[in-house]
């Protein structure tokens, strides 16, 4: 028997169990647009109940305990608001704030037990988990590390009198974690082992906020092993993304050790396009906005030189697909900045592939980047920063170009024609390989070392611009 029908093939249909299995959330999503019915799992054969009208750029997640619904939802401020209705009155009038949001708060997520609820938030680029009680009163779980990567766990007890947490930093591998509420302790259930050995303590993480040229502060994640020196001399690999309201957390990796044991400073800039410091941060990186984006990156760049983190001209760049657009631009925009660039997957010809409507990605994408085809002005706005449209007769550092044949969503013919033109254009010698992977997608080798393959020949590219040879 149908349940229920989306009839609008531009959205796809979700669906899950709320926490205490009362009932069953349908959801109906666009990239930006997301509206929720609820079934009784008492009557799972009755009539969806709507409890919002669709509305463009309206998002919203549901849970329940009790008699009321819980709703994160982004009706009232772009960082979300937590509200909560009688399961008998679940319609959005009735919708009563126990959460807001604001410019400095990004309700993020939430998950409700029989005698409380946990709530992730982003404060100012940093993320918080705290606890509330249905009484109203509420408390924040302190972690060891303040600049660290928390998520809610898998919960599967409504009763449980804890919740279960996961929590990592870029000197902290990924740990789970018990919280027990009424102690206020944690448990420590499992931390990722690191065969070849791993002394926390032998490595460094900061935050810091960079000046861009609007004035705008940028927060940039660093890490490195203790002991450099800021004196200007250390190599550095940067890494952006900056684009679908994506954040690029500072997380934990095994992979990025053998770097930071050769001296390197690896950095995260959490560029305007992703949404590190909320929905606006994302809004102001998109659109007519988005060459904030790129600007942001390299200062950035200009920053951690000027802090003696590194030098103008020892800082490699990695970025993959929108992240390769980033790539891209901000080689046009300052060559002199980079030792080496790793463009992945790269959303280089951005104008051609907006105004290209047969491919099947395009239309959608119109949300993010306009549509050329019918608005003129959204044309200028990609011809002026669309990176392939904009290579010109200059030195480029050495550069790794990587695609997938069979990539539906960054087709491969964008980094071939990306590297066709600059050989073509560049002045210089520099090393220009472009890597076509014949049986990937976008997301490149996915065996079980395949993946690892690739990231030691980047890694080696990498290291032989620098010059490092052990």
């Amino acid at each position: 028997m149908e349940i229920f029908y989306e009839g609008d093939d531009e959205y796809f249909l979700g669906f899950y169990l709320t926490s205490d299995d009362q009932y069953l959330v349908l959801e109906s999503t666009q990239r930006e647009t997301q509206d929720a019915f609820v079934v009784s799992m008492d009557d799972i054969y009755s009539a969806p109940i709507k409890l919002v009208g669709r509305e463009d750029g309206f998002t919203l997640s549901i849970d329940h305990a009790g008699n009321h619904f819980y709703i994160l939802a982004n009706d009232t401020h772009k960082n979300f608001r937590l509200a909560r209705a009688h399961h008998e009155r679940p319609d959005q009038v009735n919708w009563e704030t126990i959460e807001s949001g604001s410019d400095d708060n990004y309700l993020m997520d939430f998950q409700t037990f029989e005698d409380f609820m946990v709530i992730k938030s982003r404060q100012r680029g940093i993320d918080n988990i705290s606890i509330r009680s249905y009484a109203g009163d509420s408390h924040s779980v302190s972690f060891p590390e303040k600049i660290s990567t928390l998520y809610i766990g898998q919960n599967t007890n409504f009763q449980q009198s804890f919740v279960r947490l996961g929590v990592q930093s870029m000197i902290t591998p990924p740990t789970v974690v018990d919280y027990q509420i009424k102690q206020k302790e944690f448990i420590e259930r499992k931390t990722k082992k690191i065969p070849s050995g791993y002394d926390k303590a032998l490595y460094r993480t900061e935050r810091l906020m960079a000046t861009a040229r609007d004035g705008t502060l940028v927060p940039v994640s660093l890490v490195y092993k203790e002991g450099i020196e800021r004196d200007g001399t250390s190599p550095m690999l940067l890494y952006g993304y900056g684009a679908y309201g994506i954040t690029v957390s500072p997380t934990f990796s095994t992979m990025r050790l053998s770097l930071l044991d050769r001296g390197f400073v690896y950095a995260i800039a959490h560029i305007r396009g992703g949404s590190m410091l909320g929905y606006q941060w994302y809004l102001d990186g998109k659109l007519e906005q988005r060459e904030n984006t790129f600007n942001d990156f390299v200062d950035v760049a200009n920053f951690l030189v000027d802090k003696k983190y590194t030098a103008a001209g020892n800082i490699s760049i990695v970025g993959r697909s929108a992240g390769g657009e980033l790539m891209g631009a901000a080689v046009i925009q300052a060559p002199h900045l980079w030792r080496s660039v790793n463009l992945g997957v790269p959303f280089v010809d951005v104008l051609n592939s907006m105004l290209d409507a047969s491919l099947p990605l395009t239309p959608p994408e119109w949300k993010e980047w306009g549509n050329p085809i019918e608005d003129k002005q959204a044309f200028d706005l990609l011809r002026r920063y669309s990176p392939y449209d904009n290579i010109t007769a200059r030195e480029y550092p050495p550069m790794l170009v990587s695609g997938g044949l069979n990539d539906p969503r960054v087709t491969y013919w964008e980094p071939a024609k990306w590297t066709a033109k600059m050989r073509s254009t560049k002045t210089d010698n520099n090393l220009l390989v472009m890597r076509i992977n014949m049986g990937a997608g976008h997301f490149a080798n996915t065996g079980r070392f395949g993946r690892l393959k690739d990231y030691a020949e980047e890694y080696v590219f990498t290291l032989l611009a620098h010059n490092i040879k052990q």
